[in-house]
């Protein structure tokens, strides 16, 4: 498959509205943030995810909303949340949404801590620095997909965290960008180009059962 079928995108793509689609989300994700509190459980904040899409007049979901919860935190989207979590009164959360508006598709992953958790904040932190850090590096080396991964465990290891290489990134576009078959990310041998792909980030503590995630779209 050669670059440019990797970053093909349909007719009615349009840069604008990936951004708003991007920005609609990530005001997706806030409002889910502000209904979850200690006691909730999964179950439970997804019916306040399914509110907050519709107060939104998200289009369609084109996947499924992940919310986990303490120690499911360390899954990735592939897996099954152990059922019964609830969120603890000093805890660890995340929110990965892929909603669609206006026919573009938005994918952002935030971790957030309620209560005093020193520990996990820190990880929540950690993952949002090794995001920025790694998009930085794409944005001032022009790093290849496959070099943005490698230097993003590198520089997990580094900061004392275990790097999660299940999760690779991928394209984004108009819905649904699976017609053009962009794969992930990590995989991509050349440079990414801007508006198109999701940089994921998910680490976990190297002996405890807790993790972040944080993932958005690279944009020059």
């Amino acid at each position: 498959m050669t670059s440019p079928d990797r970053e093909a995108v349909g007719t009615r793509f349009d840069p604008t509205l990936m951004r708003r689609a991007r920005e609609q989300t990530w005001l997706a994700l806030r409002g889910i943030q502000a209904r979850i509190h200690p006691g909730i459980s999964e179950d439970e904040a997804q019916v306040a995810a399914a509110e907050v899409f519709r107060e939104l007049g998200v289009e369609r979901l084109w996947h499924p909303p992940y919310i986990r919860f303490g120690p499911n935190t360390t899954k990735t989207y592939r897996q099954r949340s152990d059922p019964g979590v609830r969120l603890g009164e000093n805890d660890i959360c995340f929110i990965d949404l892929g909603l669609v508006f206006d026919s573009h598709e938005g994918d952002v992953g935030d971790t957030f801590v309620v209560g005093e958790a020193p520990e996990r904040q820190a990880c929540a932190d950690a993952a949002r620095t090794l995001f920025h850090d790694v998009a930085d590096a794409w944005r001032t080396q022009g790093l290849s997909g496959e070099a943005l991964y490698a230097f993003a465990e590198q520089r997990a290891q580094a900061m004392g965290w275990r790097f999660n290489h299940a999760i690779k990134g991928h394209r984004l576009g108009d819905f649904p960008h699976s017609v053009h078959k962009g794969g992930n990310l990590g995989d991509l041998e050349h440079t990414p180009s801007s508006g198109l792909w999701v940089l994921e980030i998910q680490i976990a503590h190297p002996s405890e059962p807790f993790g972040a995630f944080y993932e958005d779209l690279l944009e020059a």
